[in-house]
């Protein structure tokens, strides 16, 4: 793996925060630039244009994402995998600053579907459905899943975020109920 440089680093941290909770097409580069208290030749240097550090900034949150659904499905059954790629999420929503999925918003603003950005969220979007559907065992059963999270992203940055991440977890529940899974590993309380 490539080491990456601090600066770019840092251009993409700075990016990566305004990006999400100010929006993509608001800002511009001279902002990024001065946030991350750079300079236009280290900007280009590391990104040829806006676009590429869009891109790298999906690219680097799906990576996360990832990582941490990896960490929850580790050595677990798969309805308690399920569980807990469910509580990553509400966690997420529950979170300081939580301004919904940084794909579903990015899209918004992207939405040709041959543009290299949107060609990212779709990526991740297929990527996330295909390891749900795995933890299910179910096409359909997957696809409830990836719809209801959806749902609770949109809504958790809109309304009351503990009323949200209520109504997820409950429904994650009953979705495992009624498809039979991890019977003998429910959260019977």
């Amino acid at each position: 793996m490539a080491k990456t440089s601090e600066p770019r680093d840092r251009l993409l941290r700075q990016a990566s925060q305004i990006f999400y909770t100010e929006g993509i097409h608001a800002i511009g580069v001279d902002r990024i630039i001065a946030d991350a208290q750079s300079t236009r030749a280290t900007f280009y240097r590391h990104f040829p244009g806006k676009e590429s550090l869009v891109v790298a900034y999906l690219q680097a949150a799906d990576a996360q994402i990832r990582a941490q659904v990896a960490e929850a499905v580790a050595d677990r059954p798969a309805a308690d995998a399920v569980r807990a790629v469910a509580g990553s999420i509400a966690g997420q929503i529950s979170g300081a600053g939580f301004r919904g999925c940084a794909f579903i918003n990015a899209v918004t603003e992207y939405p040709d579907p041959g543009h290299p950005v949107h060609r990212v969220v779709v990526e991740h979007r297929d990527w996330f459905l295909k390891t749900v559907i795995g933890l299910f065992g179910d096409e359909s059963t997957g696809r409830q899943f990836v719809m209801l999270r959806d749902g609770a992203m949109t809504a958790g940055c809109i309304s009351d975020a503990d009323a949200v991440v209520e109504t997820f977890l409950s429904s994650v529940e009953g979705i495992l109920r009624s498809h039979a899974i991890g019977a003998s590993a429910s959260s019977d309380g």
